[in-house]
């Protein structure tokens, strides 16, 4: 039996915005999903592998925002890493504007941020890669808005070690890929990202993730979208 296509009433795939996209690895995610994604970042990504638009996010989508069918958000993450903080580095901290855009278009809406952003983050949901079958753990963290909600999966044990932060991957070993690291290629054999750079592997949301979240966001605009194949 056909499985049913879930389109729009205009007859395009569900369309996605894709804020502050870096290099694509939660987009790529969503397109496998089943989204029609649009990407928007402040600086030029050539390596994006979607539809992309040069501009301010949270001007972008206060503007265009009500344009699409789900919103994903990654305010930049360095004001809230431990290796800015050391560097004594500063960094705008958007996660707040950003929350505040997202409650104004009124659209089902997921923002993304890193560990040490969790205080800030209103009840959210976190995705390790090993609970997505990654030979990583890469913890990200998600705040839901507009009606849409994640269920918090079951964590696995982290029963393989994992390599020093930036440092070479030995044998039996996690990488963290953060950082300067080594091991470009295997990172994006691992992260499933082959077209990106290190740049991009070191703050990436692999696809596996994005994946995940749009299939359950699918399910949510299906009542809406979904006609017969």
């Amino acid at each position: 039996m056909t499985q049913p296509t879930l389109i729009r009433r205009d007859g395009r795939r569900p369309r996605l915005l894709d804020l502050f996209c870096c290099q694509g690895g939660a987009a790529k995610g969503y397109a496998d999903a089943g989204f029609d994604v649009t990407g928007v970042d402040k600086d030029p990504q050539p390596r994006y592998p979607f539809r992309f638009v040069q501009a301010d996010a949270i001007a972008f989508v206060l503007e265009h925002g009500a344009q699409f069918d789900f919103i994903h958000g990654s305010p930049p993450c360095q004001h809230d890493t431990d290796c800015q903080r050391i560097r004594g580095n500063d960094h705008p901290d958007l996660i707040g504007p950003t929350r505040t855009a997202l409650e104004t278009v009124r659209r089902p809406w997921v923002m993304e941020n890193v560990g040490g952003a969790v205080a800030k983050l209103h009840e959210p949901v976190m995705l390790c890669g090993i609970m997505l079958g990654l030979r990583v753990y890469r913890h990200r963290f998600f705040e839901t808005g507009g009606g849409f909600a994640l269920t918090q999966p079951d964590h696995p044990a982290h029963t393989v070690p994992q390599a020093k932060m930036g440092r070479p991957v030995p044998p039996g070993h996690f990488g963290q890929y953060v950082g300067n690291f080594s091991g470009v290629q295997q990172a994006r054999h691992i992260l499933e990202v082959p077209w990106m750079n290190r740049d991009g592997i070191r703050e990436c949301i692999p696809p596996a993730y994005g994946e995940h979240i749009g299939r359950v966001a699918l399910a949510h605009l299906r009542p809406v979208l979904e006609v017969a194949a």
